[in-house]
């Protein structure tokens, strides 16, 4: 090599470029990470009041409601979800237990996967 020219040779490239495509790739890694955690956390959050919100009208009902077991659909969010009702019975006649599962639709409106599972304990006043 002359004494007037300077630069990179051709090893010293390829190992920065080995450098970048390390960092590049962690980097890829954390950040599909973060996402995947925050549509969890939201779809959990969602699901929540869902389930908060379907106790509370069987709480505010006149009647104790009787057992049976009833799948609606609705919109929350933006997203399509699926709210199973399941009433029971349980040893005290003036009791049920109420178990809410709260299902979302994929964006491909195929089955709804489950996202959270709220129970809950009604009686009579």
């Amino acid at each position: 090599m002359r004494a007037g020219h300077r630069g990179f040779t051709l090893l010293e490239v390829l190992v920065a470029l080995l450098v970048f495509g390390l960092i590049a790739t962690a980097a890829a890694e954390v950040g599909s990470n973060y996402i995947t955690s925050y549509e969890r956390i939201r779809d959990k959050t969602l699901a929540g009041w869902i389930a908060d919100n379907r106790i509370s009208e069987l709480r505010l009902e006149e009647e104790l409601p009787g057992i049976s077991e009833n799948a609606n659909d609705t919109e929350f969010g933006n997203f399509q979800w699926r709210v199973t009702t399941a009433i029971k019975a349980t040893a005290e006649p003036t009791m049920r237990r109420v178990e809410v599962t709260v299902s979302k639709y994929p964006e491909s409106r195929s089955e709804p996967y489950s996202v959270h599972t709220l129970s809950a304990f009604l009686g009579e006043r």
